[in-house]
């Protein structure tokens, strides 16, 4: 049972890993509601701004002249990787 718990936790951490690269790519790409990409680019912000949001907000605070580079993405993906392999270790 326990293994499955692991590798549950590892696809789900790998598949947020890849949106959250999806999400850094898309915002490289000007869609507008006319582009066919719109569906997919929406479902990537609704599953990763509940993640990136707070995190946007503490680097705000804690460096308010940051101006306008967002690197929530980035503290987002180190944060899954250390709760990765906290699991994995916990797990172990």
């Amino acid at each position: 049972m326990q293994e499955y718990l692991v590798t549950y936790v590892n696809y789900l951490i790998t598949a947020l890993n890849i949106v959250m690269f999806a999400r850094v790519l898309s915002s490289w790409i000007p869609v507008g509601r006319g582009n066919p990409l719109f569906p997919v680019i929406s479902f990537i912000h609704q599953v990763t701004e509940p993640i990136l949001a707070p995190i946007r907000q503490i680097i705000r605070q804690l460096v308010p002249g940051i101006g306008m580079f967002d690197f929530s993405p980035m503290v987002a993906l180190f944060l899954l990787w250390g709760v990765r392999e906290i699991f994995n270790r916990l797990a172990a």
